[in-house]
């Protein structure tokens, strides 16, 4: 393992195997929360705590009960309950520190359990045999490009909200219109 074997696998995750906008995992929140930037950086900042800490905990439990038991079976039910655990951790540490997030969040912030975003990203470091430090590296690249996509797409809704525009050309509408762009965007990162 080298450096630039770990940078590859955080600049794969970040911009050529995007998980919003090259594999279509976590729409849900992608969509729902991208309305306003300061929401989306709150949404980003609890998915990449939810997506790192969870990557180790599946890893670990993969490594040390699931494998060596032969019960590979549970893996989907042992990383599902892992995964909610952690988001009702988020969910009472933000309701605590900033109510005002926790608000603007709504209902998405316990939907974040059910992003398939996070479940797909464990089981893809399992499948893909990587060791922890390179399970850590593709979780924190995984959770940046979540983030920056959410990002990029709370500045287009914002700038058109603000632009008045179209009546026709506002709304879900141009949040799939932009997403759809943005796509098309991100697949010029593949070589």
């Amino acid at each position: 393992m080298n450096l630039s074997s770990l940078f590859t696998i955080l600049f794969t995750a970040i911009f050529v195997n995007n998980f919003v906008l090259r594999q279509f995992l976590g729409i849900c929140p992608f969509l729902g929360v991208s309305k306003k930037i300061e929401t989306s950086i709150g949404m980003g900042m609890a998915v990449t705590f939810v997506m790192t800490v969870a990557s180790i905990i599946t890893w670990f439990i993969q490594k040390f009960i699931l494998k060596p038991m032969e019960i590979e079976y549970l893996q989907t039910l042992a990383f599902i309950l892992v995964i909610a655990s952690l988001v009702q951790f988020v969910e009472m540490a933000i309701k605590k520190t900033s109510p005002t997030l926790y608000q603007a969040l709504g209902i998405f912030l316990p939907l974040i359990t059910t992003n398939c975003a996070v479940l797909g990203l464990a089981i893809l470091n399992i499948t893909n045999g990587f060791n922890l430090i390179e399970t850590i590296v593709h979780a924190v690249g995984a959770a940046l490009g979540f983030t920056l996509a959410l990002l990029l797409l709370a500045g287009i809704r914002e700038r058109l909200e603000l632009s008045g525009g179209n009546k026709y050309f506002q709304g879900v509408p141009a949040a799939l219109i932009s997403a759809a762009i943005l796509a098309l965007v991100f697949t010029g990162f593949v070589f």
